[in-house]
């Protein structure tokens, strides 16, 4: 084997690791808590060693702190492949809802790994709160800007009242009954788009969204598209 074939080998040696560490970390921190788990655990369940750990993670923090952002990655990267396939705007954002639909109703389910973290962190300027606070941030951005191609006047408004039915929706999908809270949030998401494309909003037609916004059907997750992936947990959680 020439050096430049070992150095290969050994990058992805490298980075097998450090991926087996962060997909154990996310397993473990969404199911019990970032707090409660340690770092011998997670050494221990990634099978890797200490130096291996240290090597690619200051701390558990630091860990931490990458786990939110590849759950913030994964978000980021399914969301921006809906928005690039011919889909009508309406249909991304009740994709978007059927998909957290999905999640909420899925085995393991321990709300959002987003909320979770800040709840564990809530000191406004530690790393992982902050990197809660950008994926919000930017999660409200991005709505906003769907509800601006519909109804540009009552985008801001509409892209609040959309994160708000998400985050009630999680927190009541943990605490309550996942079918109900699943119902309400899609039952919300198509009320939004009904209100914001009524005459007398921003001149738009009552069609503009869509006939299904129009119809107003009852509202399963069968009933609309469902965007895979789109989940505030990691994957395999």
């Amino acid at each position: 084997m020439t050096q430049t074939e070992a150095g290969t080998a050994t990058g992805k040696r490298v980075s097998a690791a450090r991926e087996r560490l962060l997909r154990t970390a996310g397993q473990l921190f969404y199911a019990e808590g970032i707090h409660t788990v340690g770092v011998d655990r997670l050494v221990a369940e990634a099978k890797v060693t200490n130096a291996t750990f240290y090597r690619h993670f200051r701390s558990k923090e630091d860990l931490a702190v990458a786990y939110i952002g590849s759950v913030d990655q994964a978000i980021r990267t399914q969301i921006g492949s809906l928005m690039a396939a011919d889909t009508p705007t309406d249909g991304v954002l009740r994709g978007i809802g059927a998909s957290l639909v999905e999640q909420i109703r899925s085995p393991g389910y321990r709300g959002c790994a987003f909320l979770n973290a800040a709840a564990e962190f809530p000191a406004p300027d530690h790393p992982v709160h902050r990197a809660v606070v950008e994926h919000r941030a930017w999660f409200l951005q991005t709505i906003t800007g769907l509800f601006a191609e519909i109804a540009p006047a009552e985008a801001e408004n509409a892209g609040r009242h959309f994160v708000m039915l998400r985050d009630g929706a999680m927190s009541a999908g943990y605490l309550g009954d996942p079918l109900v809270a699943g119902e309400t949030l899609l039952r919300g998401i198509d009320g939004l788009l009904r209100v914001i494309t009524s005459p007398g909003l921003d001149g738009a037609a009552p069609t503009a969204a869509g006939p299904a916004a129009a119809a107003a059907p009852d509202l399963v997750p069968s009933a609309v598209t469902t965007v895979s992936g789109i989940e505030c947990a990691p994957p395999g959680a």
